[in-house]
């Protein structure tokens, strides 16, 4: 059960996929950092980056010690994360995935008292597919619900790295290294979503 304060909450996201017609999956991890420990999670994952010569921490750059250490830390900020995860993802299905995964989140992410959404950007087509993705769910909540969508560059926001963090160690759970996740495990709410694709 989060100890926040109920409405205005603000959860930052990321992904991770893998196409595939039988194994294939969609990750979209939220973290959703209690108000009071926003500057903090954003100096832990600055932290984490060292001296790199990146713009952001990324999962995927991190060798098993780093993930490792990545995870301890992410599970020592306070906050809840939220991971819906689709499956499945046949090749060339992971954008049908990804709104199909965020139309669960929307209601996942209200029930939880957040009011916005932060992405990383890609591309403006792309973006516009999230937005109206997030449209299309925030029908199903109750009238007059205000849920927003924004967009920024990764580099920009450190909190969206904690996602990234959140979206690797369950790929990795998926593909049988489980210890990252299991490190998260009293952070994280993960739930499944069918894609229909």
């Amino acid at each position: 059960m989060l100890l926040f304060p109920p409405g205005g909450l603000v959860a930052y996201a990321d992904e991770s996929f893998l196409e595939d017609r039988e194994r294939g999956y969609y990750v979209v991890a939220t973290a959703v950092i209690d108000p009071a420990h926003l500057d903090h999670a954003r100096q832990v994952m600055l932290d984490l980056r060292g001296t790199r010569r990146t713009g952001k921490t990324h999962w995927t750059e991190m060798d098993r010690q780093e993930r490792k250490r990545a995870a301890t830390r992410v599970a020592a900020i306070e906050g809840m994360h939220i991971v819906a995860v689709g499956t499945p993802v046949p090749p060339r299905r992971q954008e049908r995935a990804r709104a199909r995964c965020l139309e669960h989140l929307v209601a996942e992410l209200y029930g939880y008292g957040v009011s916005t959404l932060v992405m990383e950007s890609r591309t403006r087509d792309l973006d516009q597919r999230d937005i109206r993705a997030v449209i299309g769910a925030r029908r199903a909540l109750p009238k007059g619900t205000r849920f927003a969508i924004e967009h920024t560059a990764g580099a920009v926001e450190p909190l969206l790295w904690v996602a990234d963090v959140l979206a690797g160690a369950v790929r990795a759970d998926r593909h049988g290294e489980e210890s990252y996740r299991s490190i998260l495990a009293e952070r994280i709410y993960d739930f499944d979503v069918d894609t229909g694709c």
